[in-house]
């Protein structure tokens, strides 16, 4: 049976874990348990783990999966992990920085490597840098089925959020265009060594193969979501024609709104994600008439 061997792995190796990398590590194998569950993993399975810190949730991946691509920016942990994991065949360690390396490439040889048909993304992320690196999963990577990752729990539920509620935003409305995202479960602060100052929350999204609305220009669609959550005091009309991003006057996006049946006076968090497409459809229609 697997036990969760954190403290012992990291006295044994006597390794200080960095504040500015964000290393706070499970000790509580249930939660663990409960993670690898929630991301469906089975012997078809690539995992893509980010962050495996000493090792402990990879040792549950490679007994549910076909394999494991570990990613570890800490070469100081490399070790640790040869040595937590020598058990398992199944599990290639990299130690590269997730916002640099080629995930594409990494997906695609271990993908063939351990023969696997689907791929699954599972992660304790570094709370510092959270966003960034889901925004690239879900905007550049190619060929994952599900994430499941540990986020700052105010973070999971800006995810989720739906419009006129005061944690939807731009995150929000990013994430529901890629994905569907559910909040799994909350992950107290005494389960990490060193124990957090924020709860923490399991948030599983299951990517969308297509997304859930047609949209012409997918780069306009996120520079008016960015434009209308960036002064989120203005009504939609001044924040988009003060962004300096479309060259639009007040008149002429009064008019799109009113064609979309919309009042002039409306601010961006009430428009659901469909309505945002709809806006940026009608941006363009109405350049191309100009």
């Amino acid at each position: 049976m697997i036990k969760n061997n954190t403290s012992e792995i990291i006295k044994k190796h006597r390794l200080k874990l960095t504040k500015a990398l964000g290393q706070n590590f499970l000790t509580d194998f249930s939660v663990v348990k409960r993670i690898v569950d929630a991301s469906d993993i089975d012997k078809d399975t690539l995992a893509i783990e980010i962050g495996p810190g000493v090792g402990s949730m990879t040792r549950e991946l490679a007994a549910r999966s076909a394999g494991v691509a570990a990613i570890e920016i800490d070469k100081r942990l490399i070790p640790a992990l040869n040595d937590n994991l020598s058990d398992y065949s199944n599990v290639s360690i990299i130690n590269e920085d997730i916002m640099k390396a080629d995930i594409d490439t990494i997906i695609n040889k271990y993908r063939e490597v351990y023969n696997a048909k689907s791929v699954k993304v599972v992660a304790n992320l570094p709370y510092y840098i959270t966003t960034p690196i889901i925004m690239r999963f879900l905007e550049e990577v190619k060929g994952v089925d599900k994430m499941v990752f540990m986020v700052q729990r105010e973070v999971a539920e800006r995810m989720v959020s739906g419009p006129g509620t005061k944690d939807y935003g731009a995150l929000s409305v990013a994430v529901q265009f890629y994905s569907k995202p559910e909040i799994i479960f909350d992950v107290p602060p005494h389960c990490f060594i060193p124990q957090p100052e924020v709860h923490s929350t399991i948030i599983g999204l299951d990517i969308l193969s297509e997304p859930p609305v047609e949209v012409i220009d997918r780069n306009l669609y996120f520079k008016i979501v960015k434009a209308s959550f960036g002064q989120r005091r203005k009504t939609l009309v001044n924040a988009l024609s003060n962004s300096g991003f479309f060259n639009k006057t007040k008149e002429q996006i009064k008019q799109i709104l009113k064609e979309m049946g919309k009042s002039e006076n409306i601010r961006g968090e009430v428009l659901t994600v469909a309505q945002f497409a709809q806006l940026s459809n009608l941006m363009i229609n109405e350049h191309q008439k100009d």
